[in-house]
């Protein structure tokens, strides 16, 4: 008697020749473009000992950037909040004219260069841009400030926390909280007691990637910010000037913080991965248990 075999079972029933091939194209790739820059950026950063790395950390040139990258990405991440799920919660739950238009405009940062971002602003604000001389009048400083760095990042990092919503709240659909409306609760208490339960993996997973790039971002900032040091210049920018300075050891120890920060991400994200597949199997079992 022959035996079906589905293609799910062969996909997962190749010869181990074909598996160890993959497996290792995967690590490889991984080692070249993931591990070894890694490894490359500290022993750099700690190659003429831990002293000079930590002279470059605490130069007062570096804090500055620090503080400034620090600074941008506690404004820029509560606006991308606000407007991740106001927007994820427009486009999920309602129908309204314009609202292809709405998605659209939220895709628009990762159509457009950073760079150009930062040319927009500059048109807009810059001496001879449409608002420039009425800011000049009036001394207010967007450009070559920190509202001018603070604008170029939350117009690159606004997409990720509504891109990470919409499909969340799209497929939980609008049940519990029509429910809810029937039972008498306000607009905010269904908000609080059940879109927020039930997305807060979801919004932590956003706000996690909307902070590592709101803090590595370099193209628009680097525009906008004029490259002043101890003032207007954020992490990357400074490892850039460092390195065109041919200060080498400096440079990669002021990346090495960015790597830290990056790590820290990466761990916060998988942790958050890993509790969001948890909530998930227990509600499937417990609905299992309430089925049977």
């Amino acid at each position: 008697m022959t035996t079906m075999v589905s293609p799910i079972q062969r996909s997962i029933t190749e010869p181990p020749i074909v598996r160890r091939l993959l497996i290792g194209l995967t690590l490889g790739f991984l080692t070249l473009f993931l591990f070894l820059p890694l490894a490359a950026v500290f022993y750099e950063a700690l190659r003429k000992g831990i002293g000079v790395y930590l002279a470059a950390i605490v130069d007062p040139d570096a804090v500055a950037a620090i503080r400034l990258t620090l600074l941008c990405a506690a404004i820029a991440v509560p606006l991308n909040l606000v407007f991740g799920v106001a927007a994820a919660w427009a486009i999920a739950k309602f129908e309204f004219h314009g609202k292809s238009v709405l998605t659209t405009l939220i895709d628009l940062p990762f159509a457009v260069s950073p760079v150009i971002a930062g040319l927009i602003y500059v048109l807009l604000f810059g001496a001879q841009g449409w608002l420039g001389p009425w800011l000049a009048a009036h001394d207010i400083k967007i450009l070559f400030a920190v509202p001018g760095i603070v604008l170029a990042t939350v117009f690159v990092t606004f997409p990720f926390i509504a891109r990470e919503l919409i499909p969340l709240m799209q497929e939980q659909g609008i049940e519990e909280e029509e429910a809810a409306l029937v039972l008498g609760a306000s607009g905010w208490q269904t908000f609080w007691r059940i879109t927020l339960p039930n997305i807060k993996w979801g919004l932590l997973y956003g706000v996690i990637l909307c902070t590592a790039r709101a803090m590595g971002e370099f193209g628009a900032v680097s525009v906008v910010s004029g490259h002043i040091r101890g003032a207007t210049n954020t992490l990357p920018l400074q490892v850039e000037i460092l390195y065109n300075e041919y200060q080498f050891a400096a440079a990669f120890a002021v990346a090495s913080l960015l790597t830290v920060l990056a790590l820290v991400m990466l761990a916060v994200k998988t942790l958050i991965e890993w509790q969001a597949r948890q909530t998930r199997r227990a509600a499937l079992a417990a609905r299992g248990e309430t089925e049977g």
